[in-house]
């Protein structure tokens, strides 16, 4: 192929790998990637070498979906023993620095006795000395503070463990990422270039855009072994093209879990983006994909650091057109809380507005609003988490993603500032999993069984939905972020029935509120809605 004139096909499957594990932000930030691949990646690949019949025969039962159970069969494990050995080889510098963040935490459990801190420094892991700042609360429990930026610049932070893998995708089930490395096969392509390389931004252009094929293949260094293959990405037929929304009405569009697109003639905006490809078999369940968004998204608002709200797959492929990225602000050094500015920052996004509890930003034709956001992250202190208020032409509009009501009274305050809302985005994953599910790795000491369990990653149910609503008397409620797209079970592993809490508490808040006239609706799929 040297045609001048190609694009890349809508059905081009774009993984971002950690070590050839799928990333998300916890992969990035230094501190935390390195107790993830410690504690979870070298654990998983050990447990697969040791067992693979054990991890196969857990997966034929449905429930232990999302679980630390790999999709592959028992003839990869030798391909398994491999990457473990290149693993504990490459990444000898993370496994120490947990090795280290877990002997410093022991360290301060044992020796911080609420008087100062200043003697411990001398005994800190030498390979954290002047990356870290001990620090009390204000009742004397201790805890260590990371000096982010710093380790940034650190050997601690490599993107040569960065890769873009390049595939088809023709269905929409796909196995869970998480538990799952991706391995070398002929149908998959491994580009060895950072997150933030611009030539990725020149390749998801051709999307909608032409370009020479051999231009885009001398920018990512696509060898000449892999020139057959790289080219059966791209095509020369043109896509169907997004036109530029041109209404005087506001539309709204969802793509699907909590990925909202609002559009005016001036404007456009994209909260949580998680898109689907556009493949022959979509199934039954129509959806927008990538060639439904605008050619410039003017902000791409992230409401919390899952890895369902802010998944790199999309954002990487989007990043060409955003103009700016608004992120929560962090606790600024937590193990628990990295940065999401400074991760975006260093996977390519060069303007990142990080966004504190109620301030606000000015956006063609009015304002937006950041709101407290409780809930959903297994009360640790965790302060990357917002809700968005965003008010267009005088309509008001609430994206809440899984804020749990679990103080009313928050919300009585917030209606102070912002009044009625016309319209409400709620979550309404209301058992979530433990607490250990997603933060698990961070842990220096064991959790018991009780503590996991009652802390949950979970949203609203009815009666707190509908103490929500009855605040604000909004005109339409629209229940969003349940995980039940058939194209989301790689990040949320999530399979509802009919008798399923979620499903069956967020039926009740839909009869609740059409006992109130309210417009409501469980969104699945694609909803357009226009005011």
């Amino acid at each position: 192929m040297n045609s001048d004139n190609v694009y890349l096909r809508q059905n081009v499957l774009v993984e971002p790998l950690h070590n050839q594990w799928y990333a998300w932000a916890y992969l990035i930030s230094p501190a935390s990637s390195s107790m993830y691949i410690a504690n979870l990646h070298v654990k998983i690949m050990r447990s697969f070498i040791a067992s693979p019949q054990l991890h196969i025969s857990a997966l034929k039962n449905p429930a232990m979906m999302g679980g630390s159970f790999m999709y592959h069969g028992a003839d990869k494990v030798d391909e398994i023993k491999e990457l473990l050995e290149k693993t504990n080889k490459e990444q000898i510098q993370m496994l120490e620095f947990a090795e280290a963040i877990k002997t410093l935490d022991q360290m301060l459990r044992n020796q911080a006795d609420g008087c100062s801190l200043e003697p411990l420094y001398q005994h800190i892991p030498p390979i954290l000395k002047g990356y870290v700042e001990l620090v009390y609360d204000l009742n004397n429990n201790p805890s260590i503070r990371f000096i982010e930026g710093l380790l940034y610049k650190s050997k601690y932070y490599s993107q040569s463990s960065q890769t873009i893998a390049l595939s088809f995708i023709e269905q929409d089930k796909r196995p869970f990422v998480f538990s799952t490395p991706r391995l070398m096969d002929n149908r998959c392509l491994h580009l060895k270039i950072p997150f933030s390389h611009e030539g990725l931004d020149i390749l998801f252009r051709m999307k909608d855009f032409p370009n020479s094929f051999n231009e885009i293949k001398d920018i990512l260094g696509i060898q000449n072994q892999s020139n057959v293959l790289f080219s059966h990405f791209f095509t020369e037929e043109p896509p169907r093209k997004h036109s530029r929304y041109k209404s005087d009405d506001i539309r709204i569009r969802y793509f699907g879990h909590a990925c909202i697109l609002i559009e005016t003639k001036e404007l456009s905006i994209l909260c949580d983006p998680l898109v689907s490809y556009n493949y022959r078999k979509n199934s039954a369940c129509y959806r927008y994909t990538y060639s439904d968004l605008p050619d410039n998204i003017d902000y791409v608002l992230i409401t919390h650091n899952h890895q369902d709200h802010c998944v790199f797959e999309t954002l990487l492929q989007l990043r060409h057109k955003i103009s700016s990225v608004v992120v929560p602000k962090s606790n600024n050094g937590s193990l628990v809380d990295p940065s999401l500015k400074l991760i975006l920052q260093n996977i390519g996004f060069k303007s990142v507005i990080e966004i504190d509890e109620l301030e606000s930003i000015t956006i063609p034709g009015g304002y937006l609003i950041s709101i407290p956001f409780l809930g959903e992250h297994a009360d640790l202190n965790i302060r990357t988490k917002a809700a968005y208020f965003v008010n267009i032409r005088g309509k008001s509009i609430l994206f809440a993603a899984d804020s749990n009501n679990i103080e009313p009274q928050l919300y009585e305050y917030v209606h102070e500032i912002v009044g009625d809302i016309d319209v409400i985005f709620l979550g309404m994953e209301c058992d979530g999993a433990p607490l250990s599910w997603l933060y698990g790795s961070l842990l220096t000491k064991p959790l018991s069984r009780k503590i996991d369990q009652t802390r949950r990653l979970d949203g609203s149910d009815c009666e707190k939905g509908i103490q929500l609503i009855d605040q604000f008397n909004p005109k339409e409620v629209y229940i969003y972020a349940m995980g039940q797209e058939p194209w989301l079970t790689h990040l949320t592993s999530v399979q509802y029935h009919e008798k399923s809490r979620p499903i069956v508490e967020s039926s009740q808040l839909i009869e609740e509120c059409k006992k109130r006239n309210i417009k409501v609706d469980r969104l699945f799929g694609h909803k357009e809605i226009i005011f």
